[in-house]
């Protein structure tokens, strides 16, 4: 019997290294042993065989404060049939670990390096911030695109909007289309004071519609215009289900099965991204890209669950967000702020099933390096690790410790299955958790456990004595001292009488 050409060159023998290496006849052969010799056919016959770059393309899509269990596959009332079959198809990401906020998340993976390096630990960058990721750092898109890559980025950016210098084009990205700062009004895209939040390139644009929305549709032009020669990074930053709670009524009415408004439309919200997922999927489709593409989702932290973290925008009642089995949420180094929904999707290159290793956003920048045949160098010392031999090999994941945050108040380490949660304000607080019997961080066992205590403190001492001070402390103790005198108004002064 012939042998089957769709399976006679297969995924598991196209290691990384040949994918990066070749070219010509036996790039057709590779192809051909990746979407079989009917979808080379395909391919030759759409005009856009063999000029396809050998290395992957890499949609990078993150959510803005979902909850864990927020996801169908997670087994939510929410329905998320997009997100659910890269997860049903790819790797389930169970173990990933993001900062507790959203500008610290950017910049890890943007760096792949803790944000307590350079400032970036604590909080988010206000609307006032002056001050942006350092623009000493070798950013991921940068990398990237001098390794050949053509780089776009749409949706929500966090990472500083004072000097243009700290805008994506200016850090490695040829395009760039949405927001700047951190919460927008979904339908204007106005800031909380009102001014207009809305760019393409280095240019602000007045443009109507719902943001997220727009988003994936700047990604779906994106890959459709895209020269194939080249291989694309493609950054879609959503800013769902981030406050305020906003959604087109069509998607509210989707949802109408939830009775409490303000998760309709959190789940709305949820929709739309959803929706835009499936749309982006399509376009790659469409292009005869799918099958070279990875594909990464994850949420910049854990669900919003305390209203002193939820932004700006005026917030009532419960908050709609779930994390699941996880404790607190968003703005805490508990389970619920740090461990988000993930997964990886690369159609033949990754095993369907659970990556149950541990794994933290700082190790994407690493990770994407060597699959994009990247040379770092120019980058400053790294924390993240390859992760492709746990992600597209099945092996364990070589990370034993997390780092969820080192501030000058509280830090929180993980090593095995040891977790220590300190906070030095006074009273101060020392927790520690087992997460191997205890992932919902019920139960401290500090006190029958004093030598792990110390072992991990010793750890947090000697990473806070490589921390820099954060930026957001000093840009407020710059506004406190140098702002203008307050005095009551002039009226006031005038009726009040000697």
């Amino acid at each position: 019997m012939d042998k089957d050409p769709d399976n006679e060159i297969g995924p598991k023998k196209f290691t990384r290294r040949t994918m990066l290496a070749t070219g010509g006849s036996l790039a057709a052969a590779q192809i051909a042993g990746r979407i079989g010799m009917r979808g080379l056919a395909a391919t030759l016959a759409s005009g856009t065989a063999l000029a396809q770059s050998t290395k992957p393309n890499i949609v990078f899509i993150v959510a803005d404060d979902l909850g864990w269990k927020d996801v169908g596959f997670h087994g939510s009332d929410i329905k998320t049939p997009n997100i659910d079959q890269l997860a049903e198809k790819g790797g389930r990401l169970e173990q990933f670990y993001a900062q507790p906020m959203c500008t610290p998340t950017r910049a890890a993976l943007m760096t792949g390096r803790y944000p307590f390096r350079y400032g970036m630990q604590t909080a988010v960058i206000p609307q006032g911030g002056t001050y942006g990721l350092a623009l000493d750092d070798y950013l991921l898109p940068e990398m990237l695109k001098e390794a050949g890559y053509a780089t776009a980025a749409s949706g929500k950016w966090h990472l500083g909007h004072a000097d243009t210098a700290f805008w994506p084009r200016q850090r490695g990205f040829d395009s760039f289309y949405g927001a700047l700062l951190g919460e927008i009004d979904h339908s204007t895209h106005k800031s909380a004071n009102g001014n207009a939040d809305w760019y393409r390139n280095n240019e602000a644009i007045e443009e109507a519609g719902f943001d997220n929305i727009l988003f994936a549709t700047e990604a779906v032009r994106v890959i459709n215009e895209h020269d194939q020669s080249k291989p694309l990074f493609l950054y879609l930053a959503f800013t769902s289900p981030h406050t305020p709670f906003q959604a087109p009524k069509e998607y509210l009415d989707r949802n109408s099965h939830i009775a409490d408004e303000s998760r309709r439309a959190y789940a709305a919200m949820i929709s739309v991204m959803d929706d835009g997922i499936g749309r982006v999927v399509e376009a790659l489709e469409t292009r005869g890209m799918r099958e070279n593409t990875l594909i990464l989702f994850h949420s910049d932290n854990g669900g919003v669950v305390d209203a002193f973290f939820a932004g700006e925008s005026d917030v009532k009642g419960k908050l709609p967000a779930d994390n699941g089995p996880y404790r607190q949420g968003k703005g805490t180094t508990y389970e619920g702020g740090t461990r988000v929904v993930g997964l990886i999707n690369w159609p033949g290159k990754i095993e369907p099933g659970s990556a149950d290793g541990m794994m933290h956003v700082v190790d994407m920048y690493p990770t994407l390096a060597a699959l994009a045949g990247a040379t770092p160098g120019k980058n400053k010392p790294l924390d993240g690790m390859d992760m492709w031999p746990m992600l597209g090999e099945g092996k364990p994941s070589p990370r034993t410790e997390i780092v969820y945050n080192v501030e000058p108040m509280t830090a929180a380490v993980r090593q095995g299955d040891w977790k220590l949660v300190w906070k030095t304000t006074l009273p101060p607080k020392v927790e520690l958790f087992d997460l191997s019997k205890d992932r919902s961080e019920t139960t401290n066992l500090a006190d029958q456990n004093p030598e792990m205590v110390k072992t991990l403190q010793a750890r947090v001492i000697e990473l806070a004595s490589q921390m820099s001070p954060p930026l957001i402390m000093q840009d407020a103790v710059r506004l406190l001292l140098h702002s203008d005198t307050v005095l009551p108004d002039a009226a006031e002064m005038f009726n009040v009488g000697d």
